[in-house]
């Protein structure tokens, strides 16, 4: 089927014109249904073998006689001659002329060829046209034997084929927006193509998220949400395994958590309130409360006006809190055992995963010590000043510099993952406990992957009188948080903590260049749906 080719991405082809071009698509893949459907024509009589095709019955009618279905995964060679049922998308459709048409049928990422022959008793002309009229990406039924071919199948996943004896349509797909063919390629493959005069179409990033229902259905995609889904698992096994608890804290509250404007703000029954930046203050409240240390997994709302590759206005943090017997160094122990278990599983056991991702956003494999590595936020700038750049020492790093310094430590440690810590105390949080040998640093602490901070992490300031005094001087009203020092007050042993978000750490461990590949549907400044 011919598609007239758009690349949406060139500043050659405008918005408009990539419209035409892609109403034109549509409209030939419609008319190539059509033309299919038509070259296949058949006497009206009536179809003696009707039962065994056509528009699947009523769900929920009949509990009995069901056949259990097969998942498209487990079609293997211990299956021949084996009766089956499989449900997935038409992925393509193939006919050859008026007694055999091929439907590759795919769930998730994996694919099986099926083939409709014309038989007496159980395939007819009319139900090899029905084939060639289905729609691509509509959800079927098919019933039939499995067969091994004699020659490998290109294109699919499982090398058996299903000979067809029964294909119902559950679900009609319309012309979609874009082909998951098109949906599926990597930059490399489309500019080798343009080398070659050749035109592929690219599906842009807008595009996609628009229809992302039908992004999803790529091969890398069903990947990176299979490691984040793995990425969770993990976080949470390893902290139960710790001991720790899960707890769940509320995302209204009454003031800011993180100080500062960048919070959503509404209106709860009267009473002005937020969404919450994070779960500090409650996570806090729970150690208060003799919870000896806890975790949750949860969204997180910032109201920051920032269009970047790496910022959301909601994800999913990942946060720890703990008590602390000594030294805030007890946390970065957790921190660095968690995360290379994190990234140690991964490589093991996601491994088809990993590879799915790499063929359309080719990435190296993330560099990372058995011991992490740890600098101070002093070690750090100095290293940076050695290399010619200039920093404050009293300021934070920009995102700039974090790149820089990542390049300089990968150069000189061969690692992509390090804490750098005792950050400067005016660039952290109210709650952040300052140093005791200089109260102008701090006992905090940044995590980095490939040269972008995913974690920060500090011990907490204990003392309600100095709280107070923090919260003040970055602008917060204290009448918003007086439950939380209340707490504090009420009496808390020494400890700490740290967040991370969920989509950033899976970007930066994949090399990917956009946090929006990693969120399943992007809430960003100009994003509210889907």
């Amino acid at each position: 089927m011919e598609q007239t080719p758009i690349n949406e991405d060139s500043p050659s082809v405008s918005k408009k014109a990539a419209m035409k071009q892609e109403k034109l698509r549509r409209r030939q893949e419609q008319q190539a249904l059509a033309a299919a459907s038509r070259s296949l024509a058949v006497d009206d009589e009536l179809d003696q073998l009707a039962a065994n095709y056509g528009e699947f019955p009523l769900q929920s009618k009949t509990v009995e006689n069901v056949s259990r279905r097969t998942q498209v995964a487990a079609l293997t060679n211990a299956l021949e001659n084996c009766s089956v049922r499989i449900r997935g998308k038409a992925h393509t459709i193939r006919v050859v002329g008026k007694n055999m048409a091929f439907v590759v049928v795919r769930e998730s990422w994996f694919t099986v060829q099926c083939v409709a022959t014309v038989q007496p008793d159980t395939v007819s002309r009319q139900m090899v046209k029905y084939v060639a009229g289905l729609s691509r990406e509509s959800v079927i039924d098919v019933e039939g034997l499995v067969s091994i071919p004699s020659v490998e199948i290109k294109g699919t996943t499982q090398q058996v084929e299903i000979q067809v004896r029964k294909l119902y349509c559950v679900s009609r797909a319309p012309v979609l927006s874009f082909n998951i063919e098109d949906a599926a390629r990597s930059d490399a493959e489309i500019e080798k193509a343009l080398q070659a005069g050749e035109k592929l179409v690219r599906v842009n990033q807008d595009t996609r998220l628009n229809n992302r229902d039908i992004d999803l259905r790529t091969q890398a995609n069903q990947g990176i949400f299979s490691i984040q889904s793995e990425v969770g698992n993990i976080f949470r096994g390893f902290l139960l395994s710790e001991g720790f608890r899960e707890i769940h804290t509320p995302k209204l509250i009454e003031g800011s958590s993180e100080g500062g404007a960048a919070v959503f703000t509404l209106d709860y029954k009267g009473q002005p309130a937020c969404l919450a930046q994070s779960p500090q203050l409650h996570k806090q409240m729970a150690i208060c409360g003799e919870f000896r240390g806890v975790f949750e997994i949860g969204p997180v709302f910032r109201g920051e006006d920032s269009n970047t590759h790496r910022h959301l206005c909601e994800f999913t943090g990942l946060d720890v809190e703990m008590e602390i017997d000594l030294h805030y160094s007890e946390v970065m122990d957790i921190v660095a055992r968690l995360f290379v278990t994190i990234f140690g599983t991964l490589n093991k056991t996601c491994q088809k995963e990993l590879e799915a991702v790499g063929r359309q956003y080719p990435f190296e494999p993330l560099k990372y010590l058995p011991e992490t590595l740890r600098l101070t936020f002093e070690e750090g700038a100095q290293m940076l000043k050695d290399a010619g750049d200039e920093v404050d020492p009293m300021g934070d790093l920009n995102t700039e510099a974090e790149r820089k310094l990542g390049q300089l430590v990968l150069e000189k440690y061969g690692t992509e993952f390090y804490i750098l810590h005792r950050y400067p105390l005016a660039v952290r949080p109210f709650y952040t406990m300052p140093c005791h040998d200089n109260p102008a640093y701090s006992n905090s602490f940044d995590v980095f992957i490939r040269g972008e901070e995913i974690i920060s992490g500090a011990q907490r300031e204990h003392r309600p009188e100095l709280l107070e005094k923090r919260a003040q001087a970055c602008g917060i009203e204290l009448k918003t948080i007086s439950t939380y020092i209340d707490a504090i007050r009420n009496g808390v042993t020494l400890h700490g903590g740290f967040g991370a978000g969920l989509e950033r750490v899976v970007m930066l461990f994949l090399g990917l260049d956009n946090i929006r590949k990693t969120s399943l549907f992007p809430r960003d400044p100009r994003r509210l749906a889907p």
